[in-house]
């Protein structure tokens, strides 16, 4: 499997390209900026984009979505539970002084267990709500990968403070769906460097109670 990571937009959002080499397939996840960037690497390894997957309604992760929709027509899939914060993206686009940009709703929504696949590629979705009411994260049994969104970081979690976060709900989902995980699998978080589920059970500060 293909698998690229671009850090995009002035938040360097994690935007991930992943693509099977037989099929020339691709799905992209959190495409929140720098569409030219994401469109010269589905080109560079001839990929045809199928889905557009965003983990969650913040305006680094989608506010590209709609573009790249329109260029390559794939749909758009998130969970429809962060649309409230679609709906005030002229206020999120405020907070990072920015122009507001076109987000549109979901062609589908994202719930826990649903199957996402191309050809080739096969995760499924797991519902984490707390960063955002709405987020998700996609897991790859195959690759043993997690594309975590804002819930897991290396070294930390995701912020709670803003619209739709909830503390109590981000640690459960870390604990119930993302520590479940085998311990090799590779985390591909929102922002910053990849880690492990392994390596997050065992050194994450933030994770100390749920340890054991």
């Amino acid at each position: 499997m293909i698998h690229e990571i671009l850090q995009v937009g002035p938040l360097q959002c994690n935007c991930s390209i992943l693509g099977d080499d037989a099929s020339g397939e691709a799905i992209v996840i959190d495409p929140g900026a720098e569409i030219g960037r994401i469109q010269a690497t589905l080109q560079k390894h001839r990929l045809t984009l199928k889905q557009i997957l965003i983990t969650h309604a913040h305006i680094d992760h989608i506010a590209g979505a709609a573009r790249l929709k329109a260029l390559t027509g794939a749909p758009i899939f998130y969970n429809r539970n962060d649309l409230p914060l679609v709906r005030m993206m002229d206020e999120q686009a405020a907070w990072l002084g920015m122009e507001t940009p076109e987000v549109q709703a979901p062609d589908d929504t994202l719930e826990e267990g649903r199957v996402v696949s191309t050809a080739g590629i096969t995760g499924q979705i797991l519902q984490t709500p707390g960063h955002t009411e709405g987020s998700v994260c996609l897991y790859i049994p195959e690759q043993k990968l997690l594309i975590a969104g804002d819930t897991l970081f290396a070294g930390s979690i995701g912020r709670t403070d803003l619209l739709g976060g909830d503390g109590r709900k981000l640690m459960r989902s870390i604990h119930d769906r993302l520590l479940v995980l085998p311990e090799e699998t590779l985390v591909v978080p929102g922002h910053g460097p990849t880690t492990t589920i392994g390596c997050e059970k065992e050194t994450n500060p933030f994770l100390s109670d749920l340890r054991g």
